[in-house]
C-alpha cells in the first residue's frame, strides 16, 4: 500500500462510512458464524482499526502485513502480535492453530491468491474459516484499481472458482455497497472518456449529513443480506470460506 494512503486510511477509518460500513460488514459475519472466543488473524492489517476493533469483540488476534510502517502503527495501538509478512509466502503459522482469518480487500493486491488461500486454509482448525471481501465488477476496473495496486476486481463467479481451487468451501457470498453503483458507474464512465495519469486513489470527500445517509443505507443493506435476501449487484463482494 502506497504511505500516503496508508496515512489517509488511518485518518478516516474511524469516522468515514466506507471504512466503518466495512468493518461492520466484517464484524456480523465473524459474530455468525466464527462466534468468540476464538484465535483470528488478519492479513493485511492496514492502519490496523479493523484488527483493534476484532480484539474488542473478543477475539485473540494477530495479523501481517508487508509495510513495516503499517506493523509499526499496528504495534503502537497494542496490537503486539502484528508481523511483517508477504502474504504471498507460506505464513508462518501451526497447521490448524487459528479459527478465522480476515482479509478485506487483499485477494485482489495478490497475483497468485489462490495458492494464498490454500496456505491460508492449512492454518486453520476444522470447521474454521475466511472472511474476505473484494472489489467487484471488472468493467470498472480504471484508475483507481492501478493506484491501489489492484491486479483485478472480482465476479461471484470468480471468487467461488478460486476458494474452490483453494480446496473452501463459499458458506455465504453476496454483494454489498450496491447503493454507490450508480455513481461509481458514471465517474468512472467520465475517467474513461477524459483519462488521466498519475490519478490519486482518494475517497471521496462527503459532509456529515452525506456520510451518516450512506452509513444508514449500508446498515440497512446488511440487514438485508443478515436476511438471506440477495443484493442483486454492488461495488464490493464479501464472502466466508470454511475449510
Amino acid at each position: 500500500m502506497d504511505p500516503r494512503h496508508l496515512d489517509e486510511l488511518a485518518v478516516l477509518e474511524e469516522t468515514y462510512w466506507w471504512h466503518i460500513a466495512k468493518r461492520k460488514l466484517a464484524a456480523s459475519l465473524l459474530t455468525r458464524y466464527f462466534p468468540t472466543p476464538g484465535r483470528l488473524l488478519e492479513g493485511g492489517v492496514g492502519s490496523a482499526g479493523n484488527l483493534q476493533h476484532f480484539r474488542e469483540l473478543g477475539y485473540e488476534v494477530a495479523g501481517f502485513d508487508i509495510s513495516d510502517v503499517a506493523v509499526e502503527r499496528a504495534r503502537s495501538r497494542g496490537l503486539t502480535d502484528v508481523r511483517v509478512h508477504d502474504l504471498t509466502k507460506p505464513w508462518p503459522v501451526g497447521n490448524g492453530s487459528l479459527d478465522v482469518v480476515v482479509m478485506l480487500d487483499v485477494l485482489e493486491h495478490l497475483s497468485n491468491p489462490v495458492d494464498v488461500l490454500r496456505d491460508v486454509a492449512r492454518t486453520l482448525r476444522p470447521g474454521g474459516g475466511i472472511v474476505v471481501t473484494v472489489p467487484a465488477i471488472p468493467w470498472l476496473f480504471g484508475d483507481w484499481d492501478r493506484a491501489l495496486g489492484h491486479f483485478r476486481r472480482y465476479t461471484s463467479r470468480l471468487l467461488r472458482q478460486q476458494a474452490t481451487e483453494a480446496g473452501l468451501n463459499v458458506m455465504s457470498l453476496g454483494h454489498w455497497n450496491s447503493f454507490t453503483l450508480p455513481a461509481a458507474v458514471i465517474v468512472r464512465s467520465w475517467q474513461r472518456l477524459a483519462p488521466r495519469h498519475n490519478r490519486a486513489a482518494e475517497f471521496p470527500r462527503v459532509g456529515p449529513i452525506t456520510n451518516s445517509l450512506l452509513l444508514c443505507c449500508a446498515d440497512m443493506e446488511r440487514w438485508v443480506s443478515s436476511a438471506r435476501l440477495p443484493v442483486p449487484c454492488g461495488l464490493s463482494l464479501f464472502a466466508v470460506l470454511m475449510r
